[in-house]
């Protein structure tokens, strides 16, 4: 049985995962093949081996077009009545406006039903998306039906929640375990203002769950982001120490965005159970 352990040290979000991944050696050839049945374009992966405080690892990104521009927030949840344009600021400056340009959570699951995906892999993102939204409907008092997601924020995240678990069908991951999470603290600022860490949507996953999570006081930033969060929540059977009874057979570092004082990175390890 092969067990995937997460050293969540500095948090979790879907590109980390991703990275460190690769990081133990899964093909990105492969990975991106099997990407490809999902059936949607737009995008472009990149992914590079680099060294960030003398530590190498694996830097993943989903690129999309130069005149598009991510989502600073992950979901935009506005009652569907509502039909005027919204135009969003983001962190470095740029702006965009959108109407109608909006995917709800029953269009991303119509995506991925009809795509080339096995089950595994399909059953397991629809989970990830439906944990996030029904977080948001929750923070925004809104029903799950009205809840949507930017068209592009969708895109690299739909990107990055299938990918996920592509990579770990891939790597033939029986069971995932994990140390407890770690985030940052104080706020950030997102589509809609100043924000707390954990932000809304992560505080909120985490009722009726048993996932620990403890806040650096010196990190003045979001570690997990929902992506992170929702991708924790679907795998990890267990949060735990390293069982005795499990052998670490090779260690990857998946890097985060952010700039933080300390090594930003999801460190996994693969794990045979002992003879």
């Amino acid at each position: 049985m092969r067990t995937l352990y997460l050293d969540a040290f500095s948090g979790i979000s879907g590109d980390m995962f991703i990275g460190a991944l690769l990081d133990l050696g899964l093909d990105f050839k492969q990975f991106e093949t099997e990407l490809a049945k999902l059936n949607i374009s737009g995008y472009h992966l990149h992914a590079a081996r680099i060294a960030k405080s003398s530590i190498y690892g694996t830097d993943f990104d989903v690129h999309l077009p130069e005149s598009v521009h991510k989502d600073e927030g992950f979901v935009e949840a506005t009652p569907a009545h509502h039909h005027h344009e919204h135009v969003h600021q983001h962190a470095n400056g740029h702006t965009h406006s959108h109407g109608d340009d909006v995917r709800h959570l029953k269009d991303i699951e119509a995506i991925i039903d009809h795509s080339d995906l096995s089950d595994y892999v399909k059953t397991n993102a629809k989970q990830v998306f439906t944990e996030i939204a029904k977080s948001e409907a929750v923070v925004h008092e809104l029903p799950l039906s009205d809840v949507h997601f930017h068209e592009v924020g969708a895109l690299d995240s739909i990107v990055d929640i299938v990918g996920a678990f592509v990579a770990l069908e891939l790597l033939a991951v029986d069971q995932v375990y994990s140390s407890e999470l770690t985030d940052g603290s104080g706020f950030i600022k997102v589509a809609h203002g100043m924000m707390p860490v954990p932000v809304p949507a992560v505080m909120q996953m985490r009722v009726g769950s048993a996932i620990p999570i403890k806040q650096n006081p010196e990190i003045h930033t979001e570690l997990i982001t929902p992506t992170g969060m929702g991708i924790v929540k679907t795998i990890v059977d267990q949060f735990c120490p390293i069982p005795e009874n499990q052998t670490i057979t090779k260690v990857g570092y998946g890097f985060g965005k952010r700039e933080t004082p300390q090594l930003n990175a999801l460190r996994v390890m693969l794990c045979e159970k002992k003879n």
